[in-house]
């Protein structure tokens, strides 16, 4: 089965992720990997046949939905506590 995956934005600005199992295989495949050296993956969808396996995970461009827009890039970030504490303090709440 090959993998699908796409994101989409719904109208609401709502985020949803869909995929098939194939899809969430690679998705937990790479989400796995993430270390301190290895911090991100990225995610894209390329017209182009001859660059379109250039990502780590490719990109569905069908909307689910007619009034969803589909994003065609993005990156996932590893963000250990420690990096966000220095670099990024904002984020970092109080439990």
């Amino acid at each position: 089965m090959t993998p699908r995956v796409t994101v989409c934005i719904r109208p609401d600005g709502s985020f949803e992720l869909l995929c098939n199992e194939a899809g969430r295989d690679l998705l937990v495949e790479n989400l796995q990997q993430l270390d301190r050296r290895n911090d991100h993956f990225h995610l894209d969808y390329y017209a182009d046949p001859d660059v379109a396996g250039a990502t780590d995970v490719i990109l569905g461009a069908v909307p689910y939905h007619a009034a969803d827009t589909v994003v065609e890039n993005g990156k996932v970030l590893l963000r250990p506590d420690d990096w966000d504490r220095e670099f990024y303090p904002h984020v970092m709440t109080e439990t």
